[in-house]
């Protein structure tokens, strides 16, 4: 197996059934999580000398509702991502995303926004001009950041530190046709470029939280 994404995988949500679904995203998606994270890993320990560690997305809460996405999670714990800003790559049924995650559960997470703001000219710079926005990683609105200007920006800064469920997720999307995400070394090359230009953003989001 490589870890490549064909339209059969963005299929696997149109199968009814938690437990059907389930098993075709356990079978056919999360061992291509497990080779990237083998690649993605070592990367990012490197590059921000510190050790970091992969989650697969287990969506072990379910019990009716089969997942309507699902993902891989990279943080600087073993024990968990959500409460630390993270890297994901993961699929809905339209498209594949790389984000650098900023989620609700952060517990800084008004502390690391206000931080965003009073820096916002050099945090924007990080941000991929072919990039995507989102606000939600439950949900696949996100907004493209070639279409926003300074003031779209700051309103999603300033709902990121006033909204309590209000999230910052920033990276690329692509869809099942485009050619990258059909060739796993293109793939991993496009993933790295990602991160690698999110990476100054994280670690702003990083020292914030342990300040």
């Amino acid at each position: 197996m490589s870890a490549v994404f064909e339209k059969h995988d963005f299929d696997v949500f149109k199968i009814d059934g938690l437990e059907n679904r389930m098993s075709e995203i356990q079978s056919r998606i999360q061992p291509k999580f497990e080779l990237l994270g083998q690649e993605l890993v070592p990367f990012l320990t490197e590059q921000l000398n510190e050790e970091m560690h992969l989650h697969i997305a287990r969506h072990a809460r379910r019990t009716i509702n089969p997942p309507n996405d699902t993902w891989m999670a990279i943080s600087s714990s073993k024990r968990g991502y959500k409460k630390l800003p993270h890297f994901q790559v993961g699929l809905w049924d339209d498209h594949l995303f790389v984000w650098l995650a900023f989620i609700y559960e952060l517990p800084s997470k008004a502390k690391i926004a206000d931080s965003f703001l009073t820096d916002f000219d050099d945090v924007i710079q990080t941000f991929p001009e072919d990039g995507w926005i989102s606000s939600d990683h439950m949900k696949k609105e996100a907004k493209q950041i070639s279409e926003m200007n300074e003031g779209d920006f700051m309103r999603v800064l300033e709902r990121f530190k006033n909204v309590k469920k209000a999230e910052l997720l920033v990276g690329k999307r692509f869809l099942p046709s485009d050619h990258v995400i059909q060739n796993q070394e293109e793939l991993l090359k496009e993933i790295k470029q990602i991160y690698t230009k999110l990476l100054p953003l994280y670690k702003h989001g990083i020292k914030e939280q342990n300040r």
